[in-house]
């Protein structure tokens, strides 16, 4: 039977693993703010969320917050835009939604969404009193023609999807968070 010998670590074998360390850190150190540049900034998180006092909203008015660079429409919908929503039967939209599932339970009347139009990005009209509001008294895109309805669902036009929905709670009966 022949012995196994095992030879000792030599200065040579130290130096390997060390240099090998080395390089790992430094390469380390050097993609570090490659990827560190790709964080968001300071001001986008800033607003990560944003508190929107809405008491001074009339009733069919609609008020622009900026969130997240992004425009949110708040609109306070008056009792027929409301059953106008609710009126609309399933089959007939393209991205089937119903009104109740576009607000939240015990504030049916208040609407909150991305002022952004799925087709493109444009910022569709309708927020301010005498813009076009389309032919479904909600919002329009001049751009391609999109028509949203009172709810913000797409009715006629090239956007594929509804008006999206920010995540947003209310704090109190006036006062919502957004984000």
């Amino acid at each position: 039977m022949a012995t196994e010998i095992k030879e000792e670590p030599t200065r040579r074998d130290f130096l390997y693993v060390t240099t090998g360390a080395f390089a790992a850190v430094g390469g380390a150190a050097a993609v570090w703010p490659l990827i560190d540049q790709m964080n968001p900034d300071a001001s986008v998180k800033a607003l990560a969320s944003i508190e929107a006092d809405i008491s001074a909203i009339e009733v069919g008015q609609s008020v622009t917050f900026k969130w997240r660079g992004k425009p949110v429409f708040v609109r306070h919908r008056t009792a027929s835009e409301i059953e106008e929503a609710n009126a609309v039967p399933l089959e007939d939209l393209r991205d089937p939604a119903t009104d109740a599932e576009r607000v939240l339970a015990g504030h049916e009347e208040w609407l909150v969404m991305v002022g952004l139009c799925t087709h493109l990005g444009c910022v569709p009209l309708g927020q301010k009193p005498g813009e076009e509001k389309g032919e479904y008294n909600g919002w329009f895109c001049p751009c391609h023609g999109s028509h949203y309805d009172s709810a913000g669902r797409i009715r006629k036009g090239p956007a594929p999807k509804n008006l999206v929905l920010p995540p947003f709670e209310f704090l109190s009966d006036t006062l919502i968070k957004i984000g």
